[in-house]
């Protein structure tokens, strides 16, 4: 059921409404979410205020103006958003960070292992009540963030779901 709810969601949108931003300039993406696009927030709605695109030539829906977002649905509902740079965290944690730094920064995170012999990353989850990050990571530097729902991203990192 969640690789049927999930399958096609999460995308590196592409297209004029994109912004082009300066290298370093970060936009947020605190554990509610971005601006624009809450977790929780149903893609009707979404798509309602304009925030969430079906038409751009991708593997999913899109978040208009964020071509560094993928957004994550499971059951309609927005749960986790994909980033990529130059997105961070209200901390300043960005693709990019040295783990050192993401560690001193959530101490509590807990570590996960990717499975042997796969290809994917280890991982760091900074839990707090229902929402985490979790950051991906080659053992030196965070390679990707994922941020939502706790239980989806706990759940994404175990079985292994890329954006698309």
């Amino acid at each position: 059921m969640a690789a049927a709810s999930i399958a096609g969601s999460g995308v590196r949108p592409q297209g004029p409404d994109v912004a082009a931003r300066p290298v370093g300039a970060a936009e947020v993406v605190s554990l509610d979410g971005l601006r624009n696009a809450e977790f929780g927030a149903t893609e009707e709605e979404l798509t309602r205020r304009g925030v969430l695109r079906t038409d751009v030539d991708a593997c999913g829906p899109t978040l208009a103006g964020h071509g560094s977002v993928s957004p994550v649905f499971v059951d309609e509902r927005l749960v986790l958003l994909w980033l990529d740079d130059p997105m961070s965290t209200p901390e300043g944690i960005s693709v990019g960070t040295p783990v050192a730094e993401v560690r001193a920064t959530y101490p509590s995170a807990a570590e996960l292992a990717a499975p042997q012999g796969t290809y994917r990353f280890d991982g760091l989850l900074a839990r707090d009540g229902d929402r985490a990050y979790l950051f991906l990571h080659d053992g030196t530097t965070v390679r990707k963030i994922i941020a939502g729902y706790a239980e989806w991203a706990r759940r994404f990192f175990e079985e292994g779901y890329g954006p698309c």
